[in-house]
């Protein structure tokens, strides 16, 4: 992009780079080029060289969302701003009354996404688990068909996808290099291309047919927390916006978006225990090993959890479905073994208990986040974290805030730089 300026102009990838200069930007497209001075620019196409007239667009972000606010990392500051982000995520788009959901960006292909035969969802790192989140709920409440994809996979093979597809790209930056090639290469085959993004008038943004912003404002720490939270809700309110026109009662609806608005609070209350964690992080730190399970919903939720440990901490941590983990992970499993089990009371709760009584047989130490109305876990676990009770399909919003925070003390307990971890981007923009 390029900042415009008063006597001054500025050239950047993002515009948190350029914010304390200027608030207004020209975003530079595929095959354009620009010749930039001081006091003015020009822009042109490289294959002809005809000039092209850019739009300039006003930021409307501030310099406190991108200072620090008090807190001694953004990691954490962007940890604990998640009942705020939540609430931006989820403000003006849940109709109480009708047990609905409105989407702006969606309503010019809600009727084409209503008949598709298929649901693609293609991104990387947090967002690929995001992803799968959303493929538990679309085909859980919506019974479409979905298939989650690595960008870098989707786009070196041939994929099979084209019209009566609708396919979601989803990335925080909007600007993550495969994520938006496998757009590129979709589009041309036809599919309806969607994007979920947090920065507004990023290249999948602008690439996309259509889509939702999740609004959970600039992210500055490279491992992500408050946008991955955030994506969980987009994906969510698509659910409850199509559910809604696919069979799902207006008792149904009206259930569902009274707990969705009562989410900001109960992620509120989870990051209460913030010192509880901190404690049990410093039982951790010196573990070169880790281990998440959980099942349904929360399986994505254990990779996650690995994913964050491993990004900001260096500890090899693997996320896994809690019942393959005697088709191999246990054997790993001994009194130096760190376990941690995303076990609310839901369907698959006993069989998660039956779980954690294997690894305690064989002396694993137990980390469970469990549901406040569950004594029983108390009993099992050696240390656990209570999350409020709430459905299903919002329970990874709440799940993962604890193991964001137990990855983020471990790594602060060992001296490391959460912020900027080493060999990572915020947003990998080349291959």
């Amino acid at each position: 992009m390029i900042g415009i300026g008063v006597g001054e102009n500025f050239v950047a990838s993002d515009v948190t780079a350029i914010l304390q200069h200027t608030k207004q930007v020209i975003y530079m497209e595929d095959g354009e080029i620009a010749e930039v001075f001081k006091d003015h620019y020009l822009t042109k196409m490289i294959a002809n060289e005809e000039e092209v007239n850019k739009v300039v667009h006003q930021i409307e972000m501030t310099l406190d969302e991108i200072d620090k606010g008090g807190y001694p990392t953004f990691m954490l500051k962007e940890i604990m701003e998640q009942p705020e982000s939540l609430k931006n995520s989820i403000r003006g788009r849940l109709l109480m009354d009708t047990g609905d959901v409105k989407l702006g960006g969606l309503e010019n292909v809600l009727d084409h996404l209503l008949y598709v035969k298929r649901i693609m969802i293609i991104a990387c790192g947090t967002s690929w688990h995001s992803a799968l989140v959303g493929k538990y709920m679309f085909e859980t409440l919506l019974r479409i068909p979905t298939e989650v994809e690595y960008a870098s996979e989707f786009r070196y093979r041939n994929p099979i996808v084209g019209p009566g597809d609708a396919v979601f790209f989803i990335s925080q930056s909007g600007e993550t290099a495969d994520t938006l090639a496998a757009l590129k290469e979709a589009k041309r085959r036809g599919a309806l291309c969607l994007g979920i993004c947090n920065v507004v008038g990023s290249s999948i943004a602008r690439e996309s047919q259509s889509g939702v912003y999740v609004h959970a404002g600039p992210e500055i720490g490279v491992a992500s927390t408050k946008a991955f939270t955030s994506q969980l809700v987009v994906l969510a309110l698509i659910t409850i916006l199509l559910g809604r026109r696919k069979g799902m009662s207006e008792a149904e609806g009206i259930e569902l978006v009274s707990e969705f608005k009562k989410i900001p609070d109960y992620a509120r209350e989870i990051l209460k225990q913030n010192s509880l964690i901190e404690e049990i992080a410093e039982q951790f730190k010196n573990a070169t090993n880790f281990l998440y399970l959980g099942r349904g919903y929360n399986f994505p939720v254990a990779l996650e959890g690995a994913l964050k440990l491993k990004e900001i901490s260096y500890i090899h941590a693997e996320g896994y479905p809690a019942a393959e983990m005697k088709h191999g992970p246990i054997a790993l499993v001994d009194e130096n073994m760190p376990v941690v089990f995303i076990a609310p009371k839901d369907a698959t709760y006993d069989k998660i208990v039956s779980n954690i009584e294997e690894i305690k047989a064989r002396k694993g130490k137990v980390i469970a986040i469990a549901t406040t109305n569950d004594d029983q876990i108390d009993n099992l676990a050696d240390y656990s974290i209570k999350i409020p009770t709430t459905r299903s399909i919002l329970m990874p919003i709440l799940t993962v805030i604890p193991l964001q925070l137990l990855a983020y003390h471990i790594a602060m307990k060992k001296g490391l730089n959460v912020d900027q971890p080493r060999n990572l981007a915020k947003s990998v923009t080349v291959e």
